[in-house]
């Protein structure tokens, strides 16, 4: 359904610091990265799409986050929805969310929201039951 997702950013070298450990700690591979530009790519290994993309806005003005827009990353496990969102924190994210069950949306939905050092508002989430 979705081809890819684009984040504005306007520090792409701090863009490039907050998400490259969370794409790691969720199994997804830098595609590229080209600073020169400056934008990044990641991607599930084998998998040519989704994308995930942050850089520089494309018409040359300061990136502002939207009002009521998130992404949500889909993690492996409950273990890695706490890994990244412990990364998020720890490369200047900001909580809105501790990492939990959200069972008003389902049983099994586990997620963890974050806000990245410019204001993107970000979710990691497992909808897979817990490991027994």
């Amino acid at each position: 359904m979705i081809s890819h997702v684009y984040i504005g950013v306007d520090d792409f070298e701090r863009a490039f610091r907050f998400y490259s450990p969370i794409m790691q700690t969720l199994g997804f591979a830098l595609k590229f990265r080209e600073p020169d530009y400056p934008w990044a790519g990641w991607m599930e290994p084998g998998v040519e799409r989704p994308l995930f993309l942050v850089g520089r806005p494309w018409d040359g003005n300061a990136a502002q986050p939207g009002n009521g827009q998130m992404v949500a990353l889909l993690a492996p496990s409950r273990d890695a929805v706490d890994t990244a969102y412990a990364a998020a924190l720890a490369h200047g994210g900001t909580d809105e969310g501790a990492p939990g069950l959200r069972p008003h949306y389902h049983a099994n939905y586990y997620g963890a929201y974050f806000r990245d050092p410019e204001g993107n508002k970000l979710c990691v989430c497992c909808h897979d039951p817990a490991d027994t």
